[in-house]
Order: C-alpha cells, then structure tokens, then sequence
C-alpha cells in the first residue's frame, strides 16, 4: 500500500481545527467557505489541481478531475464523465456541548473533535488516497473527487456538482464502521395541522380546542408506527418508522387554542414513497372527520428524501468487497438507517455505494473517529480506485 499514514492523519487534524458548521442548521455559523479553500490548497500542493465551485454564495464544493496524461475531458451528455467519483461532505452539524469541538484532541487511538467521524476523517481519506494513487502513476480512467457542502441539511453542495459532473459508480463516505453499505433508508416530511375555534376558557360552548383534536391525531399515528414495526422487515433495514418531530399550539393559558400544528418524520424502506405516505395520512384525517364533524385538519408534505439499494451482485458491490476485503481481511455488506447523498447519485444514473471509518459519538459531544481506521479507510479506497481507474 502506497498511502502515507503520517499525511493522512495531519490532514485529518488540519481539517477538524476548521470550523466548518453548516451555516442553515446554525444561524450565523461561519460555514464550508474555509475548510473548502484550505483543501484546494492542500490538494494543489500534493499534485492535484482542483477548484472550488458554488454551490450557493460562499459556499464552495472543492473539485477534482483527475484525468489520464495528455488527455482531455470526457464529456457525456454535457456534463464531464468520470469513470469513478468519490464524494465526502465537509460541513458539519453544530458544535452543541462539545467542549472546544474545533480543537483536535488525540487519546486511546481516537481523534475528538467536531466532525472527526462524520466527516472530516472520509475527506481525509478520499485526498489521501486520490494522492497515492496520483504519485504512483498516470491513470488510464478519470477520477472525481468532490468534497461538497451542506449534506447535514439540504445536499445543495452535491445536487450542484450533479449538474456538472457524472460518474460510471460512486463511493460516498460517511461513517459505517468499515463495513460496505449498500443501502439505507429514506425520510419524508409532513406537517398536520388541527383547527379548533378561539375562545375565552370560560364558554366551553363556543371554543373548540385544536390541541386536543391534535392529541387524536397522536393516537393514531403511534398505531401507525407500530403497525410498521409489525410488517416483514427489509433484510438490511429493518422496518420504517415514524416519529412526532415537532409541535406547537395554543396562545394563552385563558383561551381554547384555534390551532395546533405537528411535523412529522416518516423513515421509508426501499419502494416506499412519499406520495403513498401522503395519501395514508390524508386518509386517517379523513376517517376522524368523518367521526367528528367538528373535526379539520390539513395534511401538508414538507420535503422527502428516498430510499437507496443496490444488489450485492453487481459489479460495483463485488469490486469494493474485494479491494476492502484485500485490506481489511473482510468485507461486511450491511444497511443504514441514515440518509446519505448516495440517493441522489443514483437518481442521477450513478450507481453507489457507502463507506467510511469507524468510531462514535455521531453529532453528539464526544464525536469521534479511530485514527488507524481512517488510514484503512484510505488504503481501501487506493485499492478501488486502481481497480475502477487503473494506473500505469
């Protein structure tokens, strides 16, 4: 293996002391603008020329092409082809209780801070090996490598390089303990909102109380959800899964509330859809209406996201198996519940699949990756870009 721990590691360090927090989760946050730059630079100066691309005004994806000597850009469709494309995220969530999130702190094999494992040590990973391979010698097919900005919220960053950029497969980092992922779950959004009728808490005869409407509404979606948990499971994901997000209602203590408003989140199995989801709640709406004629409620979609699978035998899943497997000694297909942008490649006709390093404490105050995983991780990924790209 030609990936050099020592750079690996450093750039690992250099990157989780940037504050990069997602400027959409975290009003006011200084977003991707100088991870994003410092990561051109560092690229650059190791070989690789890359640039940074918009993806909304300063917040800039950070691009490679990295193409075989003397040729040109291959150009499918109007947009530049790649024969693989690598993609990790570089925002992160918010700092929340982490003390001192952007100061890297080392301990036990294990790197602390803000985005360590999710993703900064995937990024690390991905330059790291993208250098390796580059040092050793030309390859015969293009590689892309995109570190994109806000995946915690919207995936403006990797829609934006969609738009240029396609790719025969993809790998996207994200943490997965090593293991091969080949699917994950989505999610859909909804509001319901209740309506009562406002009126002084004294004339019970006049106001109609949208909270307790709201509370009918409640009963009936945690049947739902266990009604979920009750169907054939999906081998690698298990069951989807609903969830009351958010609510609010009501506007003094004196008064019936007029309004209660409930969001919503609905995670969904491979074949699922949002429209289908919409429909099934607008249908339970109806049924209480129709028990209660003083009953109203709406029924609003607010954004979804699909589900993602791949088969195990194509020809993508085998040759990750066995580039990982040539390193690590194994190579564990599984599923995720999270979300990633792997969805979105593939709705693009880019078939993917997801990996990363290993470690805990996922958007949580003692977030961290295990260093050694994430020179693995990189080994990894020089293995399947010599496979996908070739190298002379």
């Amino acid at each position: 293996m030609s990936i050099d721990a020592d750079l690996t590691k450093a750039l690992l360090r250099d990157l989780v002391a940037i504050d990069s927090v997602n400027p959409t989760l975290v009003r006011g946050a200084r977003g991707e603008a100088e991870a994003s730059t410092f990561l051109r630079d560092f690229l650059g100066r190791h070989g690789i020329q890359a640039e940074l691309r918009e993806a909304a005004p300063n917040r800039p994806n950070v691009v490679a092409l990295i193409s075989p000597a003397g040729s040109g850009k291959s150009v499918t469709a109007g947009k530049v082809s790649a024969a693989l494309g690598i993609v990790a995220h570089i925002d992160t969530v918010g700092a929340g209780d982490m003390p001192d999130p952007f100061t890297p702190r080392e301990g036990d094999g294990r790197l602390y801070g803000r985005g360590a494992l999710d993703i900064k040590s995937g990024v690390a990973a991905m330059c790291a090996a993208a250098i390796a391979v580059r040092k050793s010698g030309d390859l015969r097919r293009p590689l892309l490598i995109g570190a994109v900005v806000d995946e915690e919220c919207d995936s403006i960053g990797t829609e934006a390089l969609l738009r240029r950029y396609t790719a025969d497969a993809a790998v996207v980092l994200e943490p997965t303990d090593l293991r091969l992922i080949i699917a994950h779950k989505g999610y859909a959004w909804f509001e319901l909102v209740t309506h009562g009728r406002s009126a002084h808490g004294s004339l019970p005869a006049e106001g109609r109380d949208a909270i307790r409407m709201m509370g009918r509404v409640l009963n009936l979606l945690d049947a739902l959800d266990k009604k979920l948990a009750s169907l054939e499971p999906h081998p690698l994901l298990g069951c989807g899964s609903l969830h009351a997000s958010l609510i609010e209602g009501g506007q003094e203590l004196s008064s019936y509330p007029a309004q209660c408003r409930l969001k919503l989140e609905r995670r969904t199995l491979p074949g699922e859809n949002a429209a289908e989801i919409e429909a099934e709640l607008r249908a339970m709406v109806a049924g209480l209406a129709l028990r209660d004629p003083e009953f109203r409620a709406d029924v609003r979609g607010l954004g979804h996201r699909p589900a993602y699978e791949i088969s195990p035998d194509t020809e993508l899943v085998k040759l990750c198996g066995s580039a990982i497997r040539s390193v690590t000694g194994q190579a564990e297909l599984a599923g995720m519940a999270a979300w990633t942008d792997t969805a979105l490649l593939a709705a693009a006709g880019i078939p993917g699949v997801v990996f990363g390093p290993r470690g805990r404490g996922l958007h949580g105050s003692d977030e961290y990756v295990e260093i050694e995983s994430v020179v693995t991780c990189a080994q990894a990924l020089e293995q399947i870009i010599r496979v996908s790209c070739g190298t002379d």
